[in-house]
């Protein structure tokens, strides 16, 4: 009896693995499937894309935020 691991996904779990992503190291079989998936559809590479450009932009927020803390105030 041989092990098999479904490596289809849907666009829903697909987008679910990519918000899992941003919070954690996903497992091999998730990554090879979702890996396959954003190879194949057309729509999902878009919603990744988004999600880089969100995390990139909270990352400069964030710099931003700690910059404006450093400096002193003028009078």
């Amino acid at each position: 009896m041989s092990l098999q691991i479904p490596l289809r996904r849907t666009c829903k779990e697909a987008a679910a693995l990519l918000v899992a992503r941003e919070d954690r190291a996903l497992s091999l079989p998730d990554a090879v499937a979702l890996k396959l998936h954003l190879m194949a559809c057309r729509s999902c590479p878009e919603f990744e894309n988004q999600m880089l450009t969100m995390r990139l932009a909270m990352d400069r927020w964030r710099q931003d935020l700690n910059a404006a803390d450093t400096v002193e105030p003028r009078l």
